[in-house]
């Protein structure tokens, strides 16, 4: 089953539909300075969208002396967009209307290991569910955005080797939602990718044009943002740095490699290293949380020793913050971008985190890439995931064209 076709539109309604998305209602006006176009290449294209259903007046902006200026936005009826955060261990879903406004929302404990059938089918079903308590139908619906804890080729959508996902290599992800949702694009890319689209897109950081989203986690990966774009190389697995390694006499990695920062500073391996020393006796308060947790721990507990001083938990966190740092000194001094957002469930366990992973940047990197290097937690934090998603469906159910009807020419 092939997917609906995109709104195809010049490269003026383009950047009129992405700022609408980005920004909510703006006038004209706004839009011709926003742009850089003409008053009148922003009025014809404009009328253009109307009359294809796509935007709508809104009402009037603020008096600024004079006449007031119309507010454009997207038309009420022209439909809605599912985001979808699937996690190692959660499954977010967002329904929003085409300026990224969420509707409603449901969140819950998922496990990918799972498998596709039993993970998307929850997913499919939840959506329909949001629908009818929303009024609307699955043809209502134009864009869904997916992201995923492992690799995708982002020309076909597919897993590719993923590694603590069994059974969804190749799994036809798209076919499987536009079975239901016939009038919706859908499209997949990594999870790290959509968190670093959701701070591009909505984040506090929307001015930045090349930086780095490192989420820690079950696992460790990079999005890049380049000039202003999600960078995702020639087969859509850029940004991988999980896998680089920091020590070839380390433990053996899921991908059968030694060394790995994934394998070594991840959230299984502070959980890990914890845990040995609670049995050993190193650490008492790491022996109480877990006994109290059924002889588990996680990266979480290791936190909340940290908090309540337990210098074991502290120096597991400096640790594991140093090996990332050491491995993002490369890619700063490769790179050279202006910020390094870092995310994830595992960026929650400290500040000693935050802080290793500065010292070990600035220690390792050249002075000149570091001059203007800023290094901090991401703006949208937990919302990261969610609000690209949602951008990742509006990106592409619009589309550019370079046939004839189509050019942006005076």
């Amino acid at each position: 089953m092939s997917q609906p076709s995109p709104y195809v539109l010049s490269r003026a309604e383009k950047m009129i539909v992405d700022l609408l998305s980005q920004h909510g209602a703006l006038s004209r006006t706004e839009l011709a300075w926003r742009t850089g176009y003409s008053r009148a290449k922003i009025g014809a294209a404009v009328q253009s969208l109307i009359e294809r259903g796509i935007l709508e007046e809104v009402g009037d902006d603020e008096s600024r002396g004079g006449r007031r200026a119309r507010l454009l936005n997207f038309a009420s009826n022209i439909g809605y967009i599912f985001g979808v955060d699937v996690g190692a261990t959660s499954v977010d879903i967002a329904l929003s209307d085409f300026t990224g406004r969420i509707l409603s929302r449901f969140d819950t404990p998922a496990d990918v290991r799972d498998g596709p059938d039993v993970l998307l089918g929850m997913i499919k079903d939840q959506m329909l569910i949001m629908l009818q308590e929303a009024g609307l139908a699955p043809e209502q619906i134009h864009g869904i955005g997916i992201g995923v804890p492992g690799p995708v080729e982002f020309s076909t959508g597919l897993l590719i080797a993923p590694p603590i996902m069994p059974g969804w290599e190749a799994f036809p992800i798209r076919e499987y939602f536009n079975r239901v949702f016939t009038q919706a694009i859908v499209i997949v890319d990594n999870d790290v990718n959509v968190m670093a689209l959701g701070e591009l897109r909505r984040g506090k950081n929307i001015n930045a044009q090349n930086f780095i989203f490192i989420k820690i986690g079950t696992g460790i990966g990079c999005g890049i943002v380049c000039q202003g774009k999600i960078y995702r190389g020639s087969s859509g697995c850029a940004g991988d740095v999980g896998h680089i390694c920091v020590d070839y006499n380390g433990p053996i990695c899921h991908c059968g490699n030694r060394g790995c920062v994934e394998a070594m500073a991840a959230g299984p391996a502070i959980a890990a290293k914890a845990m040995q020393a609670a049995q050993e006796g190193r650490s008492p308060i790491l022996q109480q949380l877990m006994e109290s947790n059924n002889g588990v721990l996680t990266a979480k507990d290791v936190g909340i020793a940290a908090a309540r001083g337990d210098r074991i938990s502290i120096g597991l966190i400096q640790e594991s913050g140093k090996l990332i740092g050491e491995m993002l000194a490369g890619v700063v001094n490769f790179f050279n971008p202006s910020l390094i957002l870092i995310g994830g469930g595992v960026s929650n366990i400290g500040y000693q985190l935050l802080s290793s992973i500065r010292q070990a940047v600035l220690a390792r990197s050249l002075p000149l890439s570091t001059r203007d290097l800023r290094i901090e937690y991401n703006s949208l934090r937990g919302e990261a995931g969610i609000y690209g998603a949602i951008y990742l469906a509006l990106e592409h159910i619009f589309t550019t064209s370079n046939a004839p009807g189509f050019e942006d020419d005076e």
